[in-house]
């Protein structure tokens, strides 16, 4: 076996394991209801879905020796946004009450942005006079 035998198996992997990954956040997305649920699908699993067929197109460049870092770039910006979309995503859900919010954490009355402290809300009162 050839270094490039070897290297078209790995791309095929890649491809599969990355068409695979977004085919289940594709269905996930189409099956669920709400959408606090519906929320996971295409973040969680389209991410590595994603990641994963961009490393392919990585290997594919560097077996046909034009080697391509544009695409540890584009993962790079992927795997940061992602995350911090989909939790702004969920907090505007539970903020406009279109989900149920989440149970209220032990011994603490300030849990992320539901509740704001008695100061803020002053703040809040003084403006609107």
């Amino acid at each position: 076996m050839t270094v490039e035998t070897i290297g078209t198996y790995a791309v095929a992997i890649f491809l599969l394991i990355g068409s695979a990954f977004v085919m289940i956040g594709v269905i996930g997305l189409l099956k669920f209801n709400d959408p606090m649920t519906r929320l996971h699908a295409p973040t969680k699993v389209g991410t590595i879905g994603i990641g994963m067929l961009l490393m392919a197109s990585m290997a594919h460049s560097f077996i046909l020796g034009e080697p391509s870092i544009h695409e540890l770039l584009i993962m790079a910006f992927l795997f940061v946004t992602a995350p911090i979309s989909a939790n702004f995503i969920a907090k505007v859900n539970i903020h406009h009450g279109v989900s149920e919010a989440p149970p209220a954490p032990p011994r603490d009355g300030m849990w992320a942005t539901l509740n704001s402290p008695d100061n803020d809300q002053n703040v809040e009162d003084t403006k609107q006079v």
